[in-house]
């Protein structure tokens, strides 16, 4: 019962802890609303994946089968936890962060999917056209699905 124990509410989390479980959390469901989102326009979840993966490899990334779809799902949780890592080490700085989580959280979901959307066209990923509602999505998706379960692990910490 031991797992059962790490998603109590009243359970307070290490540093390290708060990392792991927000990154986790914060990837799985990412990952979850970027397949049903990129399924609305004909993408399979191999595809969204590879296309994670056409950050570092450009176009090659579409044909590398699998192996390319596990180095996307590899790149998109190492994301996942850096910006766990960076809210929670800028939470034991600024305590507000975890006082306030569910407001802050959504704010840096926001701010973290900005800063993927600018930094994507300095990579070697496959371009794409510009499509509002995927647009839309991700800044509601980053806001709910990244900042705020990241927020909500690193209010947990004591």
């Amino acid at each position: 019962m031991r797992s059962a124990a790490i998603f109590s509410p009243k359970q307070s989390l290490t540093t390290l802890q708060a990392i792991l479980w927000g990154g986790l959390m914060a990837g799985t469901l990412d990952a979850v609303d970027g397949v049903i989102a990129f399924g609305t326009q004909g993408l399979n979840p191999i595809q969204v994946l590879q296309y994670i993966a056409s950050g570092a490899l450009g176009r090659a990334a579409f044909r590398g089968g699998l192996a390319t779809a596990a180095l996307g799902a590899l790149l998109h949780f190492i994301i996942a936890w850096v910006a766990a890592g960076v809210f929670v080490f800028a939470s034991r700085w600024m305590p507000v962060l975890r006082t306030r989580a569910v407001f802050f959280g959504l704010l840096y979901g926001t701010a973290v999917y900005f800063f993927i959307y600018l930094v994507l066209p300095l990579s070697a990923v496959a371009r794409s056209p510009f499509h509002f509602g995927l647009f839309l999505n991700g800044v509601i998706g980053h806001a709910l699905f990244v900042g705020l379960p990241i927020a909500l692990y690193a209010r947990r910490i004591q």
